[in-house]
Formats: C-alpha cells, sequence, structure tokens
C-alpha cells in the first residue's frame, strides 16, 4: 500500500507545473499530513528529485530523470480510449503519432498489463463527412504552426459560401463530433475568430511568427466562453 502511495506521489508532482502543498496530497490520497512528510522524506533518500519550501509546497526538480508512470486499470482505460480517437479522428501524422505514443506506454508497462493494453474491447469510430476528408491534410500543417507560433495567410468558405482571405494567429484546435475547429485571432478583425477547418480553402505560411501577446492568447479567448 505505501509502495502504491509513494508512485501516486510522484505522478501527481509530476503532473502539476507549479507546487502542490502537503495538505492538498494529504486530502487527495486520504492520509495525514505527518504520513506525507514522512513519505517525502522516503522519496528523497531514494533520490526523487523532489524539492520542498515552506509556505509554497513541493515540486519536482525539472531537467531529471523520473521512473516510469505507473496506471491503473482506469487511467488505461482512458489513455486507451483517447489514443483510438485521436487516430479516429486526426489526420494520418496524427495517427501514426498515436500509434508510437502507444507502443511508448505499453513498453513500461508490466507484462500482466500488456496484453491487455493491446486486448482491450474499447473502441472509437469516427465517419468523416467528405468535405472534411478533403481537407483534413490542412491538420498537419495547422499543429505545427501553433507550435512555432506562425503566422497563416488563409483562404475561407463560411456558411454562405462567401470567400475571404485572412492573415490570422493560430491559438488552439478543438476536435468536435463532425468538425475541427481552428480558434485564431485575426489580423483584420483585430479579434479571435474560429474556423471550421473542413472550410479552409487555403492554408499558407506568410514567413512571419507572432509573440505572446496579452489578451490575444488562446486562454483568452477561453475566458470569453
Amino acid at each position: 500500500m505505501r509502495i502504491q502511495r509513494l508512485f501516486s506521489i510522484l505522478d501527481r508532482l509530476r503532473a502539476l507545473r507549479h507546487p502542490v502543498s502537503a495538505e492538498t496530497l494529504a486530502e487527495d490520497l486520504g492520509v495525514s499530513l505527518r504520513t506525507i512528510y514522512r513519505d517525502m522524506v522516503t522519496l528523497q533518500s531514494m533520490g526523487a528529485p523532489i524539492r520542498g519550501e515552506g509556505g509554497v509546497g513541493y515540486q519536482i526538480e525539472k531537467g531529471y530523470f523520473l521512473p516510469p508512470l505507473h496506471f491503473d486499470a482506469d487511467e488505461l482505460d482512458a489513455i486507451i480510449i483517447g489514443m483510438r480517437l485521436v487516430a479516429a479522428r486526426g489526420d494520418k501524422p496524427l495517427a501514426d503519432a498515436a500509434t508510437r505514443a502507444s507502443a511508448k506506454i505499453s513498453a513500461v508497462l508490466p507484462e500482466d498489463m500488456e496484453d491487455s493494453y493491446y486486448d482491450t474491447p474499447l473502441l472509437a469510430y469516427s465517419v468523416q463527412p467528405k468535405s472534411e476528408e478533403e481537407t483534413i491534410d490542412f491538420l498537419s500543417p495547422l499543429r505545427t504552426a501553433l507550435r512555432d507560433r506562425a503566422l497563416l495567410h488563409i483562404e475561407y468558405l463560411d456558411l454562405k459560401d462567401q470567400l475571404s482571405k485572412r492573415d490570422i494567429r493560430p491559438l488552439g484546435l478543438t476536435a468536435f463530433d463532425k468538425v475541427w475547429l481552428l480558434t485564431s485571432w485575426c489580423e483584420k478583425s483585430n479579434d479571435f475568430r474560429s474556423f471550421r477547418v473542413d472550410r479552409l480553402k487555403a492554408v499558407e505560411r506568410t514567413g512571419q511568427t507572432f509573440r505572446r501577446e496579452p489578451g490575444k492568447e488562446f486562454r483568452d479567448y477561453l475566458k470569453r466562453l
């Protein structure tokens, strides 16, 4: 039981970008503060790169290697469904990436879980609308543009079949039941705009990039929803 709790602490710490208090960990794991303090001393004595600061909390040091993740049954189900949804709803590069990621996850699983990971009866299936099949290849350039913060020139056919040309800052991609939605900052409108990927007619890089700017980021768009 204690070994499982120690792995749970490591999993929680590595999943967080900010320090977490001992009180929060104790509440999440259903143990006392004293137990958390004792567990932290144990993990640190074993070489775990955990930094603790009074009044701030515990955090994993950056740049250190951690042992492989350990997953429970529900976590594995979530990963499997997620990977298969990506394969069903994405383009070929994204589907191939999901396959490679699944192989890496399988490599860290105990032998008694590896077969169940591949043979689990959990499937994801998607029937792509014909219009999206023709433009789903835009997903790869859009994803790389998001990572590179590359300014794009697009041609877009709206729901009234009116064609427009715009320079945009790509900020986020969202997969809905039937369509992918590109959220961007439109230089022409000087505001957020969302575009259905299946209605994009052209996507080109302008050769310019854009910096992070308060009020014009994806998280700022989400705050409006």
